[in-house]
């Protein structure tokens, strides 16, 4: 998995590319708790191939950080086969969730 993070004016964005599964999850998870300040934080799908039980629970920590740090939170960019996997979890209900 391939992490880019782009941090513009207090807007924070990872963009990931390939699995997140359990492989790859802690790698986000460690780059999630390096954030410290934002006022938005973004997670940009549109690369992820697939998402695991790991993986969801990386998006949950996300969603909490940005709590944390008083920051708007979303993921966008999902493919069809991701979100499918969201919505069978809930999450499309609650978190801001954009397809591609």
């Amino acid at each position: 998995m391939i992490i880019e993070q782009k941090n513009d004016n207090g807007k924070v964005t990872l963009v990931i590319e390939g699995w997140l599964d359990h492989d790859s999850a802690s790698q986000l998870g460690d780059v999630i708790e390096t954030i410290d300040a934002a006022n938005e934080l973004i997670l940009d799908l549109e690369k992820v191939e697939y998402v695991s039980s790991a993986g969801i629970r990386m998006i949950v920590l996300a969603h909490r950080k940005a709590k944390e740090v008083n920051a708007e939170f979303s993921v966008i960019n999902v493919n069809s086969e991701v979100m499918t996997i969201l919505s069978m979890t809930g999450l499309d209900k609650k978190l801001a969730i954009t397809g591609k």
